[in-house]
């Protein structure tokens, strides 16, 4: 379990103490929901499938852009919409509509991430939960 200081969520009351903008109601959860914020506080990779491609996604930060959920993951393996995964790690990051993922499945494979994750930059615009990097061995 995450320790209070690598975790970030509050809702919209938190993000605009960062000078994001808050623009949009939240709106219903769908059911990858649970799987990804589960995956996220434990930082265990979740395998599923996004835009007909199976992926293995460590999720960082769960929220909402529009009304809509969205989740920002580093994507460990699997494969893409644009071709193969890239092989710098740096360019793995894949922002998601979590009610377009499907079949998501938490997994025992390892955790992983890249050394250029900044929650604040991630275009979700009300941070719900996320991991801060800052500290954390890559």
């Amino acid at each position: 379990m995450l320790a209070p200081a690598d975790t970030i969520g509050a809702g919209p009351a938190a993000n605009r103490s960062r000078g994001m903008n808050v623009i949009a109601a939240i709106g219903q959860r769908p059911p990858a929901w649970a799987t990804l914020a589960q995956a996220l506080c434990e930082r265990r990779p979740v395998r599923a499938h996004y835009h007909g491609h199976e992926r293995l996604l460590c999720p960082h930060v769960l929220g909402w852009r529009a009304g809509r959920p969205k989740v920002l993951s580093y994507q460990a393996a699997g494969d893409t919409s644009g071709g193969a995964l890239p092989v710098t790690p740096q360019q793995r990051w894949r922002s998601m509509f979590v009610d377009e993922i499907e079949h998501a499945v938490i997994t025992n494979d390892p955790w992983e991430t890249a050394d250029n994750h900044l929650l604040n930059s991630t275009g979700i615009y009300i941070v719900e939960l996320g991991i801060d990097d800052s500290s954390a061995v890559k």
